[in-house]
């Protein structure tokens, strides 16, 4: 085995290998710094989106996005989303363990496993990677999950998460969701619209801010009573409790 590595064709391969790794992790890591302070004109999930459409000729599919800085939404928006999709937010470092946990126990317990995914991690897999659940997914998710927590401080996860969140068929972000649903800014969007906006965040192909089902408006309404339990916008501004809360379903 030693002779086998002293191979000069090996040595180079391996050398070059390594080369390209360390080349590849510096550069996704300027990605990542870059990204704290200038707004992403797409997202890898948009792109993946406008390709499949392209694909399949959906000739009456159009992408609506366009970016909305963090002093222009409303803060009822990232706190319904935070309310709806990740609680511990304010607390975890990309990874809510707790949640995970639960996951795979209901798992082992033969039903269907659920996602445990962050808001961070969902910012990650939606703004870098693609839809789908393969172990490589998964593993370059952690991956740039990790990167965003050590470069990016909350608020900016918050930011760049509402303006590329799928809300909607070819509807991404808080300024084309404002402008289709409800005809008005995100500026000036209230608690029961930015509810609305987060209760479609499972499945927003299929469910429909604009015309709520049963169940939509039944997940809106639960998710403003959490947005109260939580104390309000306070707690998406840097003034959230001491310690986590928990969580009712």
């Amino acid at each position: 085995m030693p002779a086998l590595f002293s191979h000069p064709l090996l040595r180079r391969l391996l050398r070059s290998l390594a080369i390209l790794l360390l080349g590849w992790l510096a550069l996704s890591w300027l990605l990542v710094l870059v990204l704290r302070f200038v707004p992403p004109w797409t997202s890898a999930v948009m792109l993946e989106r406008q390709l499949g459409a392209l694909i399949h000729g959906e000739k009456d599919f159009h992408l609506r996005h366009h970016w909305v800085p963090w002093r222009q939404v409303s803060p009822w928006v990232p706190l319904a989303m935070v309310a709806g999709e990740d609680q511990k937010f304010p607390y975890h470092h990309g990874f809510d363990l707790d949640s995970i946990q639960d996951a795979l126990d209901a798992a082992d317990d033969g039903k269907r496993l659920r996602g445990a995914s962050t808001i961070s991690q969902q910012t990650a897999k939606n703004l870098f990677l693609w839809n789908g659940r393969s172990f490589v997914r998964k593993g370059l998710e952690a991956y740039f999950t990790v990167l965003i927590e050590l470069t990016w401080p909350k608020q900016r996860i918050l930011e760049v998460y509402v303006n590329i969140a799928e809300l909607g068929d070819g509807v991404y972000g808080v300024g084309a969701a404002s402008d289709v649903y409800f005809h008005t800014t995100p500026a000036r969007l209230g608690p029961a619209q930015a509810a609305r906006l987060a209760a479609v965040l499972p499945s927003p192909r299929r469910m429909h801010a604009d015309r709520p089902s049963a169940y939509v408006q039944r997940r809106t309404n639960w998710i403003q009573q959490q947005m109260m339990q939580l104390g309000g916008t306070g707690y998406v501004e840097g003034q959230a409790p001491a310690h986590p809360p928990r969580r009712s379903r």
